[in-house]
């Protein structure tokens, strides 16, 4: 798929009337730039009106290795042309996915307080590619509330995992008890035993993974100890494991993505 292509559609996805202001939040990226170690993981300010990148962390070049001023001066026409071939017409379908959804069912009152997470490849500067989640978080609205500009991190898996992901994209939102809760998620690629989840109970599974109790996570969730118990019963029906610790060992071992 050419470049010029895909910059059309994803422009259509984000089409907006309203160029919000960048100096406030690119002071404080810079400020909390400056005190994070090197890691796996690097932000950016995403600007989906010019689509460029306003700002990016120094993490950056660690995680893919590519020129920092390259890529702030191409955007992400340049960001694209890395993606795998195979993972670009998936991942603008996800996109097309996400935004008809907070347009058509998260009020506006609510979207300052979404989050949004999907992955693809990214060829990285030796050549090999990488899987990448992205988890991005609205910034500022055009002025039909629509996300324009948007703090986006970065997570770049080791080459030599090699792992084979499936593209998911998945909207959160961030309820009275700061708690994320799923509102949205689809699995774009081959289906997954884990696609028979309820967002409920992929919740549930979340903060069982971080070691709450059932009483804890009823809080959280706004629900009722007796609920939370028995969706813990139907997750390991309908995934046919026999225990919670089996769930939480297949989780973070990464056999079961979310």
């Amino acid at each position: 798929m050419e470049s010029l292509h895909i910059r059309t559609l994803y422009k259509d996805i984000f089409k907006s009337y309203y160029k919000p202001s960048l100096e406030e939040h690119i002071l404080k990226m810079m400020e909390l730039d400056t005190f994070l170690p090197y890691s796996s993981t690097y932000f950016c300010v995403t600007n989906t009106q010019e689509l460029s990148f306003e700002y990016i962390s120094k993490n950056m070049h660690a995680c893919l290795g590519l020129d920092h001023d390259d890529l702030k001066a191409k955007g992400m026409r340049y960001f694209w042309s890395r993606m795998h071939p195979e993972d670009i017409k998936i991942w603008l379908k996800a996109m097309n996915h996400l935004m008809d959804f907070t347009l058509t069912e998260i009020p506006e009152k609510q979207r300052n307080r979404m989050s949004y997470t999907w992955n693809y490849r990214i060829k990285n500067a030796n050549g090999v590619y990488v899987n990448v989640v992205q988890n991005t978080t609205p910034l500022e609205f055009d002025s039909v509330m629509k996300p324009v500009i948007g703090l986006a991190h970065y997570t770049v898996l080791h080459a030599d995992l090699n792992l084979s992901m499936p593209i998911t994209a998945t909207a959160k939102y961030l309820n009275d008890q700061n708690v994320y809760e799923t509102k949205y998620y689809n699995n774009f690629s081959q289906k997954l035993l884990t696609d028979g989840l309820s967002n409920r109970e992929r919740d549930i599974i979340r903060l069982l993974v971080q070691n709450h109790s059932s009483k804890t996570i009823a809080k959280k969730l706004a629900i009722s100890s007796n609920t939370v118990d028995t969706h813990r019963r139907n997750i390991l029906k309908k995934l046919q494991i026999a225990s919670t610790g089996e769930l939480i060992g297949m989780l973070k071992a990464g056999r079961m993505p979310l």
